[in-house]
């Protein structure tokens, strides 16, 4: 590896460029789909006309936009200080560091359950294994400039869990070969005082 393809880290030890790059496409992928239902509950796309949206509706897309935009940003996380250690300014915890597995246990459980769930997408969508039915009796786009449009903004998604996945096993072998720099190894000689 050259430096070019390594960037230190706050803390100790070294980013890969890939996983740096990877972590900032995590955000990007997830974006389209969110857009898609924005303009879904804006009305610009017209995927179940006639439906006629319940009270509670409308923001839980919204807010289903807004959380999972959030999970893919701490995605950045993995790449950054405040993925080390909490940022001086947070009450109480300020300036402690982040233990390894606070990290990687949730990140991995989430690449997993995102892959799981873009596949079951995925194949239900061609398999049709249970088709969500609106008052209209009408279900996703399955032709036309509608159907490309869904494609567009969720065929991105696939690449979600397997980039936090890659992502995730980089911040673990960087944290696990900064916590060894920091461990003193006993030799099996008696300690001089």
């Amino acid at each position: 590896m050259t430096t070019q393809d390594v960037e230190p880290i706050e803390g100790g030890g070294f980013v890969p460029r890939w996983a740096r790059i990877s972590a900032h496409a995590v955000p990007l992928v997830v974006l389209p789909s969110g857009l898609w239902r924005v303009a879904l509950v804006l009305g610009l796309v017209d995927r179940n006309s006639g439906h006629h949206w319940l009270s509670w509706e409308r923001p839980y897309v919204l807010s289903l936009t807004v959380f999972s935009e959030c999970l893919a940003l701490l995605t950045l996380g993995l790449v950054r200080p405040w993925g080390e250690v909490v940022p001086r300014w947070v009450p109480v915890l300020g300036g402690r560091r982040i233990p390894t597995a606070a990290a990687v246990i949730p990140a991995m459980a989430g690449a997993t359950v995102v892959t799981g769930l873009c596949a079951y997408a995925g194949l239900n969508y061609v398999f049709h294994f249970v088709q969500p039915l609106n008052d209209t009796g009408e279900t996703f786009p399955t032709s036309g400039p509608e159907m490309w449009a869904l494609m567009i903004c969720y065929v991105p998604l696939v690449a979600w869990g397997p980039l936090l996945a890659a992502v995730t096993i980089a911040y673990h072998r960087r944290r696990r070969s900064t916590r060894s720099r920091e461990v003193p190894v006993c030799t099996g000689h008696a300690m001089s005082r």
